[in-house]
């Protein structure tokens, strides 16, 4: 099941209470169902039906076995903390600091990974192992899949 991105915590207030600046990916048609998936609730991550591998980010053939027989399919949008760290520069003063910067381990595969942001809690209280759950943020074409606590209110 993926996290719906109705009531969720917003991530779009900054000091000033604006839009942070953000700098949003350019994507290969290939990624492209990754950044739009957000859309519709569902993290969309390229999956390959020769071996039987998510892969991530997507490409035009399975990194593993390099079959052209890949597809995109729909993820739980759980995991846990694989690493991160706690920014508390403001190199972008846009932004409210601290913030975490996550590598997140997606619960269908023990090395399907992606980084993002954890929000929801302080960031002093994220750990390794911490489980999480996917949200989205719309911004331009795009919707950011963005991280919280498993649990964790829809308030900031």
């Amino acid at each position: 099941m993926t996290s719906n991105n109705n009531q969720q915590p917003s991530v779009k207030g900054g000091l000033d209470g604006a839009a942070p600046f953000r700098v949003l990916p350019k994507y290969s048609d290939e990624e492209e169902a990754f950044w739009k998936g957000g859309e519709h609730g569902k993290l969309l991550i390229q999956y390959c039906d020769a071996c039987q591998r998510w892969n991530h980010p997507a490409g035009p053939l399975c990194p593993v076995c390099h079959s052209r027989e890949v597809s995109t399919k729909a993820v739980s949008g759980r995991g846990t903390v694989y690493t991160y760290t706690i920014n508390v520069q403001a190199w972008n003063p846009t932004f409210e600091h601290p913030y975490v910067i996550a590598v997140i381990e997606l619960e269908e595969q023990a090395d399907l990974r992606l980084v993002s942001n954890v929000y929801g809690c302080d960031p002093d209280a994220v750990y390794i192992g911490m489980p999480v759950e996917v949200f989205f943020e719309p911004w331009e074409e795009i919707w950011l899949p963005l991280f919280r606590a498993v649990g964790s209110s829809d308030d900031e």
